[in-house]
């Protein structure tokens, strides 16, 4: 007996009966791709969720005002108004991990340009904005540090507005009015597309801080929304996380015990729960399409049970003419494994087909990855080898006499 041998007597045996080792497979089948398809959905969104991470900026912190309470009740985050423009400027001369930090003003408005209007909300920032949100432009330029300092009336577009406002037009240049004041275009952000809650990132407008606070929102005191920072590097952000707490506890005094007047926000920690989150839910995925393998693993048993029973007189044969339960037990294992691994090969193809199909006609964003596939199809080797184990030890426990007896 060599393998080439066992091998030709496996593909004989399973074609003589077609349509059952057909139907054999079909649970591989079904079990691999479910899991291909499964875990290319689950990927594919943690992929997604990453890349709109990335999106709104490299190693981003956000830092908000504090709460405030009245009458006892929380008024909620944001609520007081303990961060200003200083506090900014502080951050980005004093910590040296800190690559770029702006202030933060919204507000929101009707843009009007001849007999077109969108309504829009209005971002406030310093002339740092396309650094920390990695937003580039597409048409113009973005405002100088000048423009900030004098509060100049200027306003850089999202893609949305630019289109809803100036269709086939350029607007750079053009003259819009804001609540009535004239702002002269002077760029246009590259498209970015949805947040991960869905929102349109190009359905803003960007203009200096100061312009906001003194023109839009009329406040006589520099106080601000919130600040974006971003940290020179990845790995730096959670040390210019406390470095910023500690600047600021200083700064408003807040003496060793007492609550903070602000809270930093870090985007790696918003990253890191959404990785986990999107890894949880495809091992779920996975495991639940994994149980058809299971199923799939049962077949082959219950099949290759009746296969030994149908083949009783044969195995008494070959064990008569001098063919060791080793050999018997071989040939067994070899036609389960066939099963499985035939099946596999079909799933892997199903399962991709589906990952495109899903992501085709649902609009589900889909990644197939050479782990998932060797994974899965490795998992269904095991399941031939583990479920095909006893029909062939049974096989190859048979007494050939009995065996030769067999009617």
């Amino acid at each position: 007996m060599n393998f080439p041998a066992i091998l030709k007597v496996a593909m004989r045996a399973l074609g003589r009966n077609k349509m059952r080792s057909a139907l054999t497979m079909l649970g591989i089948i079904i079990g691999v791709g479910a899991v291909i398809a499964m875990v290319s959905v689950g990927q594919g969104a943690q992929h997604m969720v990453q890349n709109q991470i990335s999106s709104m900026g490299s190693n981003m912190l956000y830092v908000m005002p504090g709460n405030m309470v009245m009458g006892g009740a929380s008024m909620g985050l944001g609520a007081a108004s303990t961060l200003t423009d200083e506090d900014v400027i502080a951050m980005q001369r004093e910590i040296p991990t800190v690559a770029h930090a702006s202030p933060v003003v919204r507000s929101s408005g009707q843009l009007v340009f001849g007999n077109q209007n969108w309504f829009v909300q209005i971002q406030g920032t310093n002339a740092q904005f396309p650094e920390i949100r990695s937003w580039n432009i597409q048409q113009g330029e973005f405002f100088t540090e000048a423009d900030v300092q004098s509060a100049a009336r200027v306003i850089v577009l999202g893609k949305t507005v630019a289109d809803k406002l100036f269709p086939g037009m350029d607007p750079i240049g053009q003259s819009l009015r804001v609540r009535n004041l004239p702002f002269r275009v002077v760029g246009v952000l590259e498209a970015k597309g949805q947040s991960m809650v869905g929102q349109d990132q190009d359905d803003t407008a960007v203009m200096p801080y100061t312009t906001v606070q003194r023109k839009l929102a009329s406040r006589t005191i520099p106080v601000i929304g919130q600040a974006m920072v971003t940290a020179v590097s990845e790995a730096g952000s959670k040390l210019a996380e406390q470095q910023i707490a500690d600047l600021l506890r200083q700064r408003h005094k807040i003496a060793a015990g007492e609550t903070n007047d602000f809270t930093v926000r870090n985007m790696a920690d918003v990253a890191a729960t959404s990785a986990q989150l999107t890894t949880i839910m495809t091992l779920l995925l996975g495991s639940i399409a994994a149980i058809s393998l299971i199923v799939g693993g049962i077949g082959i048993m219950n099949i290759m049970l009746v296969s030994v029973t149908e083949r009783t007189r044969e195995i008494g044969i070959r064990m008569a003419v001098g063919a060791r339960p080793n050999y018997i037990r071989l040939q067994f294992l070899t036609e389960s494994l066939m099963l499985s691994l035939m099946g596999g090969l079909i799933g892997i193809v199903l399962g991709s087909s589906i990952s495109r199909g899903i992501s085709g006609l649902l609009g589900w964003p889909t990644l197939v990855s050479g782990l998932s596939v060797f994974v899965s199809f490795a998992f269904a080797t095991m399941i031939g080898i583990f479920f095909g184990y006893y029909p062939a030890h049974k096989a190859a426990a048979l007494d050939p006499i009995e065996a030769l007896r067999y009617e």
